[in-house]
């Protein structure tokens, strides 16, 4: 019997759960000479993509460095269900083990991971979302708040808008220009101060919404996913750069500490290799898929310095509003006082 893809997701669902309670109910007693078997989610990307090889880099890891006593199961974009689905699994402890852009059901201030033009190069990108970053130092206990372990950030450049047909360098020439965002606060509200009209759609429905005309493009993604996924129905990318896409490498908090020291150590580590690799080959990465986008006949548009500055006085001053008062006066004074000034 075919299983239709709800009813496969539902299937899988319920393995990862009862091995969840499984393993739930032997970790308390478990020491370092134990075997555990944990379960990771990507949001999306593929197996061949560089967040799937890279989350089989982290299994790998793991699995050496304890000599076998600790494996991964990787479940890729789609399997386990979509965005909010995966997230909330996570926090539940039905799996262990997640890659996403983080949601903001449970705690607004999260939407500080996605606050629009708040770096504007990739050197003070990396500044602060590397290692001792001061954002990650931000973010960190917001995390903590609602029940994960927060490694640090997956970074793969900065996100732009694809769309068919026609495109927009400026609030004018986007009026009217239907792209699919992300359904988080506040890239809804981004698009919105850009110019456009953004349509909050799941990850998992992105291709039939373009290929339908219910949008005319997505945003918010770097190009990897909109030429890998959607090539045959996207024209234009325009390198907006109103926010970089980073990634949060997660696990559920009761997960990691009912763990040992040794066994928290070879995890951590094996997570600090992971994203240490990424954001030296994230740069290059994104660069290589827009050289082979446009290879492929795709037009990759960078706004001008004039157009470039104007969306950034426009989302900054409609858009930043409404995150301070999701994530309060203290976090917005640290963004303020870090946030790269437009040249």
């Amino acid at each position: 019997m075919k299983l239709s893809t709800g009813t496969f997701a539902k299937a899988i669902q319920y393995t990862v759960i009862c091995s969840a309670v499984t393993w739930a109910m032997t970790s308390h007693v478990m020491a370092s000479d134990q075997k555990y078997k944990f379960n990771l989610a990507l949001e999306s990307g593929d197996r061949e993509s560089a967040s799937g090889k890279s989350m089989q880099m982290w299994a790998d890891l793991i699995e050496k460095n304890s000599k076998g006593r600790m494996k991964v199961n990787i479940f890729y974009q789609g399997e386990l269900g979509g965005q909010q689905e995966i997230f909330d699994q996570l926090v539940k402890g039905n799996i262990q083990m997640l890659l996403t852009w983080p949601q903001t059901s449970y705690d607004e201030r999260l939407s500080v991971n996605y606050i629009p033009y708040l770096t504007l190069g990739w050197d003070d990108a990396l500044k602060a979302y590397g290692k001792d970053g001061w954002l990650k130092n931000v973010m960190a206990p917001i995390y903590s708040d609602i029940g994960l372990k927060y490694f640090g950030p997956y970074p793969e450049g900065f996100g732009g808008v694809a769309t068919k047909g026609r495109y927009a360098t400026s609030f004018e020439t986007a009026k009217g220009m239907k792209v699919r965002s992300q359904p988080i606060f506040p890239l809804p509200q981004t698009m919105k101060a850009m110019g456009f009209e953004p349509i909050p759609i799941d990850w998992n429905e992105v291709y039939t919404a373009i290929q339908t005309g219910v949008v005319d493009g997505d945003s918010s993604n770097v190009i990897y996913y909109d030429y890998q996924y959607f090539r045959d129905q996207l024209n234009y990318f325009v390198h907006t750069k109103h926010n970089f896409s980073s990634y949060a490498l997660l696990m559920n908090n009761d997960a990691w500490k009912s763990l040992d020291a040794e066994d928290q150590g070879i995890i951590d580590d094996a997570a600090q290799a992971v994203i240490d690799k990424q954001f030296q080959d994230a740069k290059a990465e994104d660069d290589k898929w827009i050289a082979t986008a446009q290879q492929a006949g795709m037009k990759y548009i960078e706004p001008s310095n004039a157009e470039l500055k104007d969306w950034v006085k426009r989302v900054r001053a409609d858009v930043w509003p409404m995150v301070e008062e999701k994530v309060g006066k203290d976090i917005m004074d640290q963004i303020r006082a870090n946030a790269t000034t437009p040249e």
